[in-house]
């Protein structure tokens, strides 16, 4: 522990994120990303973005990809922010719209950056469990409190929460911001965007890095009624104004341009998920419903650690928290039909 650190330095606990094998051949499954690239039209955007102009300083308001943003997702281009990547957005939203006096509220099960950033932020925070189903338990979040965050889908248990029960808890908090975290939303939830004219309360968070394969871009939405957009943007201008480079900007607004290659490898992941979800269950486990492009599997009778290990020496890689109450389940992204299958042979032997 360095002595030039300060007190926040000292005591946060940083996120883990994980992990990337570097040059070593894996079949990787265990960071969620899409097992397909992003399309030629992406691709090609991104190259004639690599010109001249990168002499100067990128749109600082993401004029295009809040353009293309506005044509999908049918709101008006002042309801859209645009960020690099879902989890800075997710921090511009603890200094924005969270204050050090009142406690958050988030799932005890649920992704672990909340955590991170609540320590990072000192903002108060009360973990609410889930239930043994892993459901959120909705009245618990009536209760008084600074703001509210829930990933849908969740993460890690992958469980979508309908949108009646967010309806329910954004009209139980009038007063406080409720960000819906849809990274994972495309692979077969439904995502809260249709309730934002009706709640100005709502904020909703997407990514490109799932479902429009752009994980190594750094890309996010934030999407709400105008005044949470100022906030967001109050934040950013005191940051850094010029967030999303050039080449990203290019990238992104061509993503949500392409309509037909995104419905393509998401229709191409769901197809592969439903075909998996059978094999495991074939082979012993337990699966949670799945609406993400990763399952959350518990086998009966062989320990979670036991088989990641096990994967691990056959350059298998696939995720374990050894956390409270979800200790004996693996996290597996989905991947290409061959690497689904290569990762269901390799169980059959681990679990014979």
């Amino acid at each position: 522990m360095s002595k030039f650190w300060s007190n926040t330095t000292r005591s946060i606990t940083p996120y883990v994120p994980g992990e990337q094998p570097g040059a070593k051949k894996v079949i990787k499954l265990n960071t969620n990303e899409n097992p397909y690239p992003p399309s030629e039209k992406v691709l090609s955007a991104m190259k004639a973005a690599v010109s001249d102009r990168l002499k100067l300083y990128p749109d600082p308001e993401c004029t295009g990809i809040r353009a293309a943003a506005s044509e999908v997702f049918g709101l008006p281009a002042d309801h859209i922010f645009a960020g690099n990547g879902s989890d800075e957005i997710l921090a511009f939203c603890f200094k924005a719209f969270f204050n050090p006096e009142e406690p958050i509220l988030f799932a005890d099960i649920t992704y672990s950056f909340y955590e991170v950033y609540a320590g990072l932020f000192d903002i108060p925070y009360r973990k609410i469990p889930l239930t043994d189903s892993f459901d959120l338990q909705t009245e618990a979040y009536f209760e008084p409190n600074g703001g509210i965050l829930i990933a849908n889908p969740n993460a890690p248990t992958s469980k979508f929460t309908p949108l009646e029960v967010i309806r329910e808890i954004l009209e139980r908090n009038p007063d406080k911001v409720v960000v819906i975290d849809e990274a994972y939303v495309d692979f077969g939830g439904e995502s809260s965007v249709k309730l934002i004219p009706d709640y100005p309360n709502l904020l909703v968070i997407q990514t490109f890095s799932k479902s429009r394969s752009l994980a190594g871009l750094r890309l996010g939405l934030a999407m709400g009624q105008p005044d949470l957009i100022e906030g967001l943007n109050r934040i950013k201008n005191s940051f850094n104004s010029y967030t999303l480079d050039a080449v990203a900007q290019a990238g992104g607004e061509a993503s949500l341009r392409d309509g037909e290659a995104f419905a393509e490898n998401v229709g191409r992941v769901i197809r592969t998920r439903e075909a998996s979800v059978k094999r495991l269950k074939e082979l012993g486990f337990e699966v949670l419903d799945s609406r993400a492009n990763f399952v959350f599997a518990s086998h009966t009778t062989v320990p979670a650690s036991d088989i990641f290990h096990a994967l691990r020496e056959r350059d298998i890689i696939v995720r374990y928290f050894s956390k409270p109450r979800i200790d004996n389940y693996l996290r597996i992204s989905i991947g290409t039909d061959e690497e689904m299958a290569a990762l269901c042979g390799a169980l059959e032997e681990i679990l014979v």
